[in-house]
C-alpha cells in the first residue's frame, strides 16, 4: 500500500463516518471532501472543484428547475388526476395504473417530486374508496426509483456514473442507453409488487392531515372575466383541469345560486365560484387572464394607485390572524372595508372548521381566522400597527400558473428530444430548458432557484473528485486487483450479481450517490480482469444502487411515504427484499447483453 492510497483510505473514511454519522447536513460533509482531497496533494485545486461543472451536476441542477416548472403549470396535479381516474376502487388496478405512469413520469423528472405528486393522489383514492394507504404508497415509492433506470436523466447516480465513465476515456452513456434494462426492471417489479403487496400490513391510520396538507386550503371567490377561454365552456371541462386542487362550494350567477349538478351546465363571463384552494393557487389566479379573485377584480380600482403593480410583481400576499379582541370580531369581510382603510384587499380565508358557505363578502369573522390578504407592500408596512390582527406576515407562495401547462410540457419534450438525437449536448438542452422554463414564465425565477435541493448537487460535486481520485492515486487499481482475485474463475453473471449486491448493500447507509461515486471506480478497474465490458460493470453499480430497497434509508422517496403510510422500519423488508433480488438477477442477466464485451 502506497502513501496516496493510504491518504485517500483516511479521507474515504472520514466521509463514511460523516455520511453515516448524520451529525452534519451532507452538503457540508461534500464541501469537507473536496477540501480534503485539496488540502493533501491528491488532486490540483482546479480538478478537485471540477464537480461543480461538471455534466451530472448541471444536469441535475437543471432538472430540478424543469420539475418544478411542470409543477408550478400544473402539469404534475394533470397527471396524478388522470391516474386518479384510471385507477378504480381495488388495490390491484390501482397499483396496475399507478406504478408505470409514476415510473414513466420518474424517467424524465425528479424522484422525490414524483412522489410528493402522488402521495396526495394516492391519499384521496384510499381515502375515497376504503382502502389501505399502506398498500400503496410504499409500491408508488418503489415504481418511482424504478422508473429513474429507464433514462440516464432519472437519477443522480447514473448521470454520475455516465460521467465517471467519460472521465475514464469509455464511451458516454446516451439518455437512453439503459432503457431496455429500465423497462424490464420496471415491468417485472411492478408484476412482482402486484403478486406480493397483500403481504404489506392494512394500516389506515397514516398522518392524513399531513400527507394531504389540508390546512393550507383558503375559501375564496373566482370570476370568469370577459374574454376568459371559460366563457361558454362546461363546469365538466373546468373541473378536468382543475378538479384536484380546487373544491367547488357554490357557483354564483347574479347573486343566486346555480342549481345543480354543475357537469353540463356553461359557465358564463361575470359567473362568481366560491372555492377552497390554497394560498399558490391564488396567488397564480392573479397572474392569469382566464380566471380572477373576485375581491381583487372589485375591489382594485378603490385601492390607492390601482392595482398595476402587480404587473411588475409589486404587489405581495401577507397572512393576517384576527386577534380575539379585535375589533373586526363579528363583522362581515365587507363590513371590516380593509380596501378603504389600509388599501389591501381580502382575498381568502381559513378558518380551523375547514368549512365556509355563503358569498365572500358576507362571511363574519372569528377571532383566530386567518385572511389572505393582497396589496402593495407600503401597505402592509401601515397597518402593522392596527391591534386587530395577532400576526402580520408575508406568504412565500408557490405560484400555480396552470394556464402555461402546455408551453411547460412542450419545453420538456424539446429538452428531451434535443438531449436524445445528440443535435446538442445533454446538459446544454437541459440548462436550456431550465432557462426557458423561467423565461416564459412557467415558473417564478426565485421559485425556481428555490427548487434546487442542494444536497444531490453538492454530493455529484463532491463524488465526482472523490472518484477521479480513487484512480490516480490507485486505490481502484489496488482493490480491484484484490477483488478480481476473489473473483477468478467466476461467470460474468456472479460477478455482476456481486457487484450489484456489494451496490445494493452499501446503499443503505449511505445514498445512492456516494455509492455510485465509490464503486464505479473499482468496478471499471475491475472489469478488464474478469474480462467484462467496464461500462456494464458501472451500470451494474449505478443500478444496484438505485433499485436496493432493503431499508427505507438509501431513498428519499421511501423515506417520504414512511409517515403517511404509517410503516415500520421492518415494513420495508417484506417487499424491498424480495424486489431487490429480483432487480439484481435481472440487471447481471441484461447488461452483459446490452454492453458486451469487445
Amino acid at each position: 500500500m502506497t502513501a496516496s492510497i493510504a491518504t485517500y483510505l483516511a479521507i474515504l473514511s472520514g466521509a463514511l463516518a460523516l455520511l453515516m454519522g448524520n451529525r452534519i447536513r451532507i452538503d457540508l460533509a461534500a464541501l469537507l471532501v473536496i477540501l480534503a482531497l485539496s488540502l493533501s496533494r491528491l488532486l490540483p485545486v482546479r480538478e478537485a472543484l471540477s464537480g461543480f461543472s461538471s455534466d451530472a451536476a448541471l444536469i441535475t441542477a437543471a432538472v430540478f428547475v424543469i420539475s418544478a416548472g411542470l409543477a408550478a403549470t400544473g402539469v404534475t396535479d394533470r397527471i396524478g388526476s388522470w391516474i386518479g381516474r384510471w385507477s378504480g376502487a381495488s388495490e390491484w388496478r390501482t397499483l396496475l395504473v399507478v406504478m408505470p405512469a409514476t415510473a414513466i413520469v420518474a424517467a424524465f423528472t425528479h424522484q422525490l417530486m414524483v412522489v410528493a405528486m402522488m402521495l396526495p393522489v394516492l391519499m384521496t383514492l384510499a381515502r375515497t374508496h376504503q382502502l389501505a394507504p399502506s398498500r400503496l404508497l410504499m409500491p408508488m415509492a418503489y415504481a418511482a426509483s424504478l422508473g429513474t433506470t429507464v433514462t440516464v436523466l432519472g437519477a443522480p447516480a447514473l448521470l454520475l456514473t455516465a460521467s465517471l465513465l467519460h472521465r475514464s476515456g469509455l464511451p458516454r452513456l446516451g439518455l437512453f442507453s439503459i432503457a431496455p434494462l429500465g423497462l424490464a426492471l420496471t415491468t417485472l417489479g411492478t408484476l412482482l409488487v402486484l403478486m406480493l403487496h397483500r403481504i404489506l400490513p392494512q394500516r389506515s391510520d397514516g398522518d392524513l392531515d399531513s400527507a394531504m396538507g389540508a390546512v393550507g386550503r383558503f375559501y375564496s371567490e373566482l370570476t370568469i372575466p370577459k374574454g376568459s377561454r371559460w366563457s361558454g365552456r362546461t363546469m365538466e371541462e373546468f373541473m378536468a383541469d382543475y378538479g384536484t386542487h380546487l373544491r367547488i362550494i357554490d357557483w354564483l350567477r347574479r347573486g343566486m345560486s346555480v342549481p345543480e349538478p354543475f357537469g353540463p351546465q356553461a359557465l358564463l363571463e361575470g359567473d362568481v365560484l366560491l372555492v377552497q384552494a390554497s394560498v399558490g393557487e391564488l396567488a397564480g389566479m392573479a397572474l392569469q387572464s382566464d380566471l380572477q379573485l373576485h375581491a381583487v377584480a372589485q375591489a382594485g380600482q378603490a385601492l390607492p394607485q390601482g392595482l398595476s403593480e402587480r404587473a411588475q410583481g409589486q404587489t405581495r400576499l401577507f397572512q393576517a390572524m384576527v386577534a380575539p379582541q379585535s375589533g373586526l370580531v363579528g363583522r362581515s369581510v365587507a363590513e371590516a372595508d380593509l380596501p378603504n382603510r389600509f388599501g389591501v384587499v381580502a382575498a381568502g380565508l381559513w378558518r380551523r372548521e375547514d368549512w365556509l358557505g355563503g358569498e365572500f363578502a358576507k362571511v363574519r369573522l372569528e377571532a383566530g381566522d386567518v385572511l389572505v390578504l393582497w396589496g402593495a407592500p407600503e401597505r402592509f408596512r401601515a397597518m402593522a400597527q392596527f391591534r386587530g390582527f395577532l400576526t402580520l406576515t408575508p406568504i412565500e407562495a408557490e405560484l400555480r400558473l396552470r394556464h402555461r401547462a402546455r408551453r411547460a410540457l412542450l419545453i420538456l419534450a424539446a429538452s428531451v428530444a434535443c438531449a436524445a438525437s445528440g443535435w446538442v449536448e445533454p446538459v446544454v438542452a437541459f440548462l436550456g430548458g431550465a432557462v426557458a422554463m423561467m423565461l416564459t414564465g412557467c415558473v417564478p425565477t426565485d421559485q425556481g432557484y428555490r427548487a434546487i435541493d442542494l444536497r444531490p448537487f453538492m454530493m455529484i460535486a463532491a463524488a465526482i473528485p472523490l472518484g477521479v481520485a480513487m484512480q490516480t492515486s490507485g486505490t481502484a487499481g489496488w482493490l480491484a486487483h484484490g477483488l478480481g482475485l476473489l473473483m477468478q474463475g467466476q461467470s460474468s453473471f456472479m460477478t455482476l450479481l456481486m457487484l450489484f449486491t456489494a451496490a445494493a448493500l452499501l446503499t443503505q447507509p449511505l445514498s445512492d450517490t456516494a455509492t455510485t461515486a465509490l464503486l464505479v471506480p473499482i468496478a471499471i478497474a475491475l472489469a478488464d480482469t474478469v474480462h467484462i465490458n467496464p461500462v456494464a460493470a458501472a451500470v451494474t453499480v449505478a443500478a444496484g444502487a438505485v433499485t436496493a430497497f432493503i431499508t427505507p434509508i438509501g431513498h428519499h422517496g421511501s423515506l417520504l411515504v414512511l409517515r403517511a403510510g404509517n410503516y415500520r422500519f421492518h415494513d420495508f423488508l417484506l417487499l424491498g427484499l424480495p424486489l431487490t433480488i429480483l432487480s439484481g438477477l435481472v440487471t447481471a442477466w441484461m447488461v452483459p447483453r446490452l454492453f458486451p464485451w469487445p
